[in-house]
């Protein structure tokens, strides 16, 4: 069931000065959009639109209306010859929403007061959008970076605590991937309630204190603890921060703010074991943490005076409130009010993601093969150190440049997929429309399977590197050959990141971020749990023969990324998620 909000975006209006064409590709762009937002949470689309129900959240909605109307019928403030026209503040215009009952005539829906109206976030000035894209990204940088910076100093934590224990000595570094895998769990739907500004700061004050107890651990128990917490709450950023780049900026000009935003995630973990290295070589491995929480502090400060509410349907609630104490009169509602409470909140951000899972084959394939992929990438994070350090020597301070094989490996397969996949997409398409032009069927468009092809690429890419890693490294061949078979995975599990991704989001779209939550929970929990294999599998069977594992299983698994490429489709159509 989708709001008639579709028919604006930020104020325009779709009727009038349009051929039949355009406008109809306006139309389909605008009720895409709309039946997205009930994800605003966490995918790229704004916040700003209308929104979604299924049936049983739009009788919730009528419920709660009614009830607003008994509220306000009974109140002492009722008087018989109130004026319902002072309910619209000056400039006011109004909209419809899914049950028709609202219409452009209803005074008592609050919406922007026009095209220009500066509350709305997409006409905010550029420098603000600057500001809160900026600091946002910044954040999305510090969070990641607090995965991996950690890693080269773990020989000392074992050491200082006496531990032997090598499932311990991983767990330690992956347990943040854990925490990472939860805090989207909470914070996901609490941004549809409270928005993401409040989060920020939350998930901010949250971070730098478990990172101070980190620092200050007086046990090896606690220090996972702390990390665990730091990891819920570091997810703040990059759980919202997409939802919030899509409430300020446009679609036509979205790319280069998703492009920087993205940016983060990807260099954090690579750059972490390098500043790491050195760090805890010089002043030992507490002031990892410590280094974490005077930046994490800096930028909460930062964001405190300067990051601004985006979330649209917070600001009008807002403003509803505002108007409801002026005129009073309870029955004005919000155009983005969906009418639910925080139990329907978080029903439908905590267990659709499950109920997909179960529900969906394709998002239940491409999750796990995803968690295996992102798996193997933690376990190279939490083992390079012992590798680089007893094969080649490395000391405390030079093992973090090791991992800048990852690091350069991701950068060249985010340049080949960016290169290739958005060219081949509109290639297959005009292929196909010509061909359904020609023999009189409807046009199909860009199918989500036209982004797969790649994924056998990445599929292959990954044991090839994993086999070159560890043989390598087994005969002490020179260092920069081992660093070569790391670049080759990274390459490789960019590709099938990136590939499985947008495929949930081009094939999911109404419930994308539902998808892509499915897919972040497995993948997370695989790299929090198949880190602790690593050290024991190369201490019973050696570098060579440890990666050789690794690499036949990826092996073993390359005909899923075929399967996926053909049954996609039809398991598609065959499982469509609706209603959930």
């Amino acid at each position: 069931m989708v709001s008639s909000a579709a028919s604006t975006a930020s104020g325009t209006h779709t009727d009038g000065g349009l051929d039949d064409e355009s406008g109809e590709a306006q139309l389909q762009l605008q009720r895409k959009i709309s039946q997205a937002v009930d994800e605003g949470h966490d995918a790229d689309i704004p916040s700003s639109q209308g929104f979604v129900l299924d049936e049983q959240e739009e009788l919730r909605r009528q419920r709660s209306k009614a009830e607003r109307r008994r509220n306000s019928f009974a109140s002492k403030k009722s008087r018989a010859d109130r004026d319902v026209e002072k309910a619209q503040a000056p400039g006011e215009t109004a909209s419809s929403s899914n049950d028709g009952e609202d219409s452009d005539s209803d005074p008592n829906i609050v919406w922007w007061t026009g095209p220009d109206d500066v509350e709305n976030p997409y006409n905010w000035p550029t420098w603000r959008k600057v500001v809160n894209c900026g600091l946002i990204s910044a954040m999305t940088f510090v969070s990641p970076l607090a995965s991996s910076i950690f890693a080269p100093g773990v020989p000392q934590v074992v050491a200082e605590f006496h531990s032997t224990s090598l499932e311990i000595a991983a767990f330690v570094v992956s347990v943040y991937v854990l925490g990472f895998a939860a805090g989207p769990m909470l914070f996901a739907p609490l941004s549809e309630i409270y928005g993401r500004v409040i989060l920020y700061h939350i998930g901010n004050l949250g971070f730098i204190a478990f990172q101070v107890g980190c620092a200050l651990s007086p046990t090896l128990n606690a220090l996972i603890i702390f990390r665990f917490f730091a990891g819920v709450f570091g997810s703040v950023a990059i759980t919202n921060g997409g939802g919030t780049i899509a409430d300020m900026i446009t679609q036509e000009k979205r790319g280069a703010a998703m492009a920087v935003f993205s940016i983060g995630p990807l260099l954090g973990p690579i750059v972490g074991p390098v500043a790491g290295g050195f760090l805890s070589d010089a002043e030992g491995w507490r002031w990892s943490f410590w280094l974490l929480a005077i930046i994490g502090g800096f930028l909460a400060i930062l964001m405190l005076f300067s990051v601004k509410e985006s979330y649209a349907p917070v600001i009008l609630q807002k403003k509803t409130i505002k108007l409801r104490k002026e005129t009073g009169n309870e029955l004005l509602r919000s155009k983005l009010d969906a009418g639910l409470s925080p139990r329907d909140y978080f029903k439908r951000g905590i267990i659709r993601p499950f109920k997909m899972l179960f529900l969906s084959p394709v998002i239940a394939i491409t999750s796990l093969y995803m968690a295996v992929t992102y798996g193997y990438l933690y376990l190279m994070f939490t083992t390079m150190t012992e590798v680089f350090q007893g094969y080649y020597g490395f000391s405390t301070s030079t093992v973090g440049l090791a991992f800048i094989g990852l690091g350069v490996g991701s950068l060249i397969g985010i340049f080949l997929f960016s290169a290739t996949s958005d060219r081949y997409i509109r290639k297959k398409a005009a292929e196909a429309d010509a061909i359904a032009q020609a023999t009189g069927e409807p046009k199909a468009g860009m199918k989500p399977e036209y982004r797969l092809p790649l994924l056998p690429v990445g599929a292959l890419l990954i044991p090839a590197g994993l086999f070159i890693y560890g043989w390598t490294a087994e005969y002490r061949v020179h260092w920069i050959v081992p660093i070569i078979g790391t670049a080759i995975v990274g390459i490789g599990n960019i590709i099938v990141f990136m590939v499985v991704q947008l495929y949930l989001v081009d094939a999911f779209t109404i419930y994308a971020a539902s998808a892509i939550a499915c897919n972040t929970i497995v993948r997370s929990l695989a790299g929090a749990v198949l880190p602790l294999a690593g050290l024991p599998m190369y201490d019973k069977l050696g570098i060579g023969w440890g990666n050789s594992t690794l690499g036949f299983i990826a092996v073993a698994l390359f005909p899923v990324s075929l399967g996926i490429i053909k049954y996609g489709e039809r398991l598609r159509n065959r499982f469509v998620i609706k209603n959930l």
